[in-house]
């Protein structure tokens, strides 16, 4: 009879240990996928940061060449 609860005992340890897993399992995919859209919006930014710079120098050297002319 005693041997009954043990069991129980260590399947229910067994249980939560597992959950406990599959809770941090999931806690990191959820970490991963807000890291992976903070890298996309970064790089996002840096482009468009990257185009609004050349953009501006070459609307100065258009505007040199055209007061040139």
């Amino acid at each position: 009879m005693t041997s009954e609860p043990e069991e129980e005992i260590k399947q229910t340890k067994t249980e939560r240990f597992a959950q406990w897993l599959m809770d941090r399992a999931e806690k990191k995919e959820e970490k991963e996928t807000s890291l992976e859209s903070l890298m996309k919006f970064n790089i996002f930014l840096s482009i468009a940061t990257l185009v609004t710079v050349a953009g501006a120098t070459m609307a100065d050297y258009a505007m040199m060449a055209y007061l040139w002319i």
